[in-house]
């Protein structure tokens, strides 16, 4: 059944939707076509009958398993992209005297600004729009009287990443779309935790969401009920048709990484795919990266050529060994390597290779 597909195999480092492990994608194709020899489709099977509960329930078990998460903390699936989140955290935990602060470190922490404050008092502690978003800020102070501090884990167009949280008492509320389950969390720093399946999780479709309960009920505002946790929460993420079949490749996902030794076994994967590539981009002439050393990100590696002319000649290189999804975000050109979980170190090294090549 997989042979010819087996034949197409690329390296894909697309930033999203992003590549999953070859065993999560045979399994999801079975289970598209044929859930358990049922003869019918998952995605044409009830979402109350017992087989999709169970596929919920495991799922989020899988979440709590590997994250470490208590039951002080709903774990959430929903719709509508960490672009809804922007908006619905906001109309959920602050109240209209809240001050709270955000870290401008990118395209999606700026819309996350721009939704927030219209909920808030929204202060910006601190930004790297500066010398265009190429480090993470550090060095800013976290006023008295701060309600949430709202930080974007990783930035997939820019190429930073936090490597640690800042020492704070003030719940943290952090979009991590594109690193979570890449490295180990401290549960009990976070009031929220959003996340948009498709880079690092799962499929498009679906968006994990990890919320302090007693942080709920709070704001006194009117929340229209599909916008309100509250609602999902009740409602075991199914108040309405949730994303059956996502969820479902989204356990297999996490089922994966478990299979690996767990998020602590991605820490390391991660870091050798990072440094073979980030290394031969630092030793190669013809290439060099925009971002602070200290700051790369290990998910999403930003490059470019220091002779612009030669841009066809590597894309076609690169065409001609399998390589896709390498050209920058079109805000800053350039190329792009995104190294998700699921990327094995392979195509890093095919990557690497062509590199060496020019």
């Amino acid at each position: 059944m997989y042979s010819n597909l087996d034949k197409m195999k690329k390296h894909n480092f697309s930033a999203g939707p992003a590549i999953l492990p070859e065993s999560v994608k045979k399994q999801a194709a079975k289970a598209a076509y044929n859930y358990k020899n049922k003869g019918l489709s998952l995605m044409e099977m009830s979402h109350r009958g017992k087989d999709f509960v169970g596929i919920l329930e495991n799922t989020e078990s899988l979440v709590r398993e590997l994250l470490n998460i208590n039951d002080d903390y709903a774990v959430l699936f929903l719709t509508g992209g960490a672009s809804t989140q922007f908006y619905m955290a906001a109309m959920n935990l602050f109240k209209d005297s809240d001050k709270v602060g955000y870290v401008d470190t990118g395209v999606w922490s700026t819309k996350a600004i721009k939704e927030a404050k219209n909920y808030c008092k929204l202060q910006v502690l601190a930004s790297s729009a500066d010398k265009q978003y190429s480090y993470v800020p550090k060095k800013y102070s976290i006023p008295a009287g701060l309600k949430y501090l709202h930080l974007t884990t990783n930035n997939t167009i820019y190429g930073t990443q936090l490597k640690s949280m800042p020492k704070t008492k003030v719940p943290i509320i952090a979009d991590m779309s594109s690193d979570i389950f890449s490295r180990p969390i401290k549960i009990n720093d976070y009031g929220l935790i959003y996340a948009g399946a498709q880079k690092n999780v799962g499929p498009a479709g679906v968006t994990l969401v990890i919320v302090k309960k007693q942080l709920l009920g709070k704001t006194k505002r009117f929340i229209p009920t599909m916008l309100d946790y509250q609602t999902h929460i009740a409602k075991g993420s199914s108040f309405n048709t949730p994303p059956v079949f996502p969820i479902y490749v989204t356990m297999l996902n996490l089922q994966w990484i478990k299979s690996k030794g767990g998020v602590k076994a991605m820490v390391d994967r991660n870091k050798e795919k990072a440094n073979l590539l980030y290394e031969e981009i630092d030793q190669n002439p013809f290439f060099v990266c925009p971002v602070a050393k200290r700051d790369r990100s290990h998910m999403n590696a930003t490059f470019q050529l220091t002779n612009p002319k030669l841009e066809k000649k590597f894309l076609a290189a690169c065409k001609k060994a399998g390589i896709e999804g390498i050209k920058g975000h079109r805000i800053v050109g350039g190329f792009r390597a995104s190294m998700y979980n699921g990327l094995e170190l392979s195509s890093v090294k095919a990557l690497t290779k062509v590199m060496r090549s020019l």
